[in-house]
């Protein structure tokens, strides 16, 4: 049995599946800025990708990360507003690796590289419009399930 992601911008989801079983589907928040590959463009990548790294396992929900390592602190409303310039990266991370060279991997177009995740954001953050800056946003709850569901390795395909 083989699990992967399918991540939908236009629909604003992701489907966890397992050969042609849907598991599960979650409401997401992918870039403001739309599909795109390039770096520094602020869009989410397309194409094929793999889980690289899981980050974040045994963190309290909430936990903040800044360069990929808990801050030791846990997000409050408080919080954000000492901190307003802030991307929020919340509770757990899976960082993905693009398989498609040139497209999505390798050079000025490395999701990899372009540090893109799948990780939790403020349950304020609205789910189901593209509001990020090129990552793919889930509710706290859902990516801690989504966490202990897949493996580090799992196929993530993201589509327009």
């Amino acid at each position: 049995m083989t699990q992967r992601i399918e991540v939908s911008i236009s629909q604003q989801t992701l489907r966890l599946l397992e050969d042609s079983h849907e598991l599960a589907v979650y409401p997401v928040s992918t870039a403001l800025n739309g599909a795109g590959e390039r770096e520094s463009s602020g869009c989410t990548p397309r194409g094929g990708h793999y889980i690289r790294a899981k980050i974040g396992d045994a963190q309290p929900i909430n936990s903040v990360f800044v360069g990929r390592r808990p801050t030791g602190e846990i997000y409050s409303s408080e919080l954000a507003l000492m901190h307003p310039q802030r991307d929020w990266i919340l509770t757990r991370i899976l960082w993905l690796c693009g398989t498609e060279t040139g497209f999505n991997r390798l050079g000025s177009v490395d999701s990899m590289r372009r540090y893109i995740y799948i990780h939790g954001t403020p349950d304020s953050e609205p789910m189901g419009k593209p509001l990020s800056h090129g990552c793919i946003r889930m509710r706290n709850q859902a990516i801690l399930e989504l966490f202990d569901r897949v493996a580090v390795g799992t196929a993530v395909d993201i589509q327009e």
